[in-house]
């Protein structure tokens, strides 16, 4: 078994998967730990949808369609700033080129870059696909709480051999989600997650972004200002 260090640090945005199965025991067992997420009240905010087999195939279909002619419909909720800035502008441009580059995407390849992104609505290919919704009138102290299931998910996953994408990308089909999926008009999606054994030999989960040191965004407190 990895250890907890192990588990987080090696945790990547897998972006290809085996087709091998993955037992719904297992699933059942990695969404059991990642519900020891902490949470406020305890009042334990999240809900999943997982989706495998036919019923993922088809609402793959129907959505990289839709993402193909450009059906797509506004955002919810904004999980990016409308107005990007420094530092944060260097650091999606250099994760963004840097997946494109090691694909061999130039700036001009659009029709690759399309179909790179629409990946996503196929699950990389990923044999599970979680959807994950949260109510509506809950505040951002849930959404925060929610944050910590997520993580707790991926790297749940890790020991088990499996990997994930968490994937923002599918917040612009949340309302054929909703409707395909059965979602109460009262829960939101927060976003969708690809689960499954990565594949080693494909040269796109050879991508990871760098991360800053702790000197970046640590501060020691050494005295208090009056």
């Amino acid at each position: 078994m990895m250890t907890v260090e192990e588990a987080i640090t090696g945790r990547q945005s897998v972006r290809a998967f085996l087709p091998k199965p993955v037992p719904r025991e297992l699933i059942e067992r990695i969404v059991l730990i990642a519900g020891r997420a902490p949470s406020g009240s305890n009042v334990q905010p999240w809900r999943v949808w997982v989706l495998e087999g036919p019923v993922k195939e088809e609402i793959a279909r129907d959505l990289a369609g839709r993402y193909d002619r450009g059906e797509v419909s506004p955002r919810e909720y904004n999980y990016y700033p409308e107005k990007w800035r420094e530092p944060y502008l260097a650091r999606r441009r250099a994760c963004g080129w840097g997946l494109y580059g090691t694909l061999g995407i130039g700036r001009a390849d659009k029709d690759k870059m399309h179909d790179q992104h629409r990946r996503n609505y196929v699950f990389f290919d990923a044999p599970i696909g979680l959807i994950f919704t949260i109510d509506r009138d809950l505040e951002q102290g849930s959404w925060l709480d929610y944050g910590m299931f997520l993580q707790s998910i991926m790297v749940a996953a890790r020991p088990f051999g499996l990997e994930t994408c968490p994937q923002a990308a599918w917040l612009i089909f949340h309302d054929t989600l909703q409707r395909r999926l059965g979602i109460p008009a009262e829960q939101t999606i927060v976003c969708g997650m690809s689960l499954g054994y990565p594949d080693p030999a494909d040269q796109v989960n050879t991508f990871t972004p760098g991360r800053m040191g702790a000197g970046e965004f640590v501060t020691w407190v050494e005295k208090l200002t009056d």
